[in-house]
């Protein structure tokens, strides 16, 4: 149920002595000690490369290797947690994904996922994605907010996921970077894969396993340098392909990383203008729905605390594009 792998952890000295099975609950890499313990039994978790029972009991120094196989939908927490929803009939769901909440259970985030809500909002939620993602045809990163699609049925599931294949879905994210990007447009093609030495990240590589990766953006707004700072600009990315963190990669490779970005951007607080997550906001998709065929289209305007930095600079604006014109008008920038 991870995209990160196998989970592992290395027993420190606060630990020596501690159950398996406990242990395992208490650092997270499981959400109960049950559940550890089911995990015991199928040879899941493994000890320096051996398999243990529960009562084993750990030493100082032993490398602990979790291989989680996919939650079934029964183990699911089913959480009556608020949805944004802009759109839902019979066949799918639009909504607004809050900032912070994670699309579906992982390591550390086990309960107050949008899969938790969903199961809780309908009995009806595709199954393709497997038993752990009801319902899910993409995904937006934790703390990027913004609008996302949801599938009600199989026939829903397999239509968007087809259609976010073959880019008949026409997804954009405004994004505020450090720094003057010139050009008033450009594409960024550059094939991301995992960071070797960090599972957490992706990185532009052309190295196996990396795949191909397009984002275009037009420049929406250019701010002033000051001398905390080297500038702004306010940008509307449009994916051409769906990778993990394909944006906030993107800009990072071209020296504009996203504002607030705690993995790839520079992480000064002054310069992040306060932001404690990145400025990453899917605005606007536009898509012809999966079964009825008619052409739908939906935008959110920025949330509060990325509209308060903005706000915060704008007395430094170089002025707008036309693009920005445009998409000013489109969400009340």
């Amino acid at each position: 149920m991870t995209d990160l792998g196998p989970l592992t952890h290395t027993v420190r000295g606060d630990e020596v002595g501690s159950r398996i099975d406990m242990l395992l609950s208490e650092v997270e890499l499981v959400p109960s000690r049950a559940i550890a313990q089911k995990l015991l039994e199928k040879n899941c978790v493994r000890v320096d490369g051996q398999t243990v029972t529960k009562r084993y009991r750990v030493r100082s120094g032993d490398h602990i290797t979790v291989e989680i196989p996919p939650m079934q939908r029964s183990e699911l927490a089913v959480e009556a947690i608020p949805l944004d929803i802009r759109f839902e009939d019979d066949d799918m769901i639009v909504l607004s994904k809050a900032a912070g909440m994670v699309v579906h259970p992982s390591q550390g985030h086990w309960t107050g996922t949008l899969v938790n809500a969903l199961l809780a909002h309908s009995d009806d939620l595709g199954t393709l994605a497997g038993e752990e993602r009801p319902g899910i045809v993409h995904r937006l990163d934790k703390d990027t907010s913004g609008l996302m699609m949801v599938a009600k049925s199989d026939t829903a599931q397999a239509a968007l996921s087809e259609m976010i294949k073959q880019r008949l879905v026409d997804r954009r994210y405004i994004a505020l970077v450090h720094g003057p990007i010139v050009p008033d447009a450009g594409l960024i093609d550059a094939p991301i894969g995992r960071h070797p030495k960090d599972r957490q990240r992706q990185g532009v590589t052309s190295a196996a396993g990396s795949r191909l990766a397009v984002t275009s953006f037009r420049v929406l707004e250019r701010f002033e340098a000051s001398h905390l700072d080297d500038g702004y600009t306010l940008i509307e990315c449009k994916l051409q392909t769906g990778r993990t963190h394909q944006i906030r990669v993107h800009v990072a490779y071209i020296q504009h990383p996203v504002v607030g970005d705690p993995l790839y951007g520079r992480r000064r607080l002054r310069e992040d203008l306060g932001l404690t997550r990145q400025f990453l906001h899917a605005y606007s998709i536009a898509f012809e729905h999966p079964v009825t065929n008619e052409q739908l289209a939906f935008t959110d305007p920025l949330p509060p605390d990325l509209a308060a930095a903005l706000l915060s600079i704008a007395d430094r604006t170089s002025g707008r594009t036309a693009a920005g014109d445009e998409v000013a008008a489109r969400i009340g920038l």
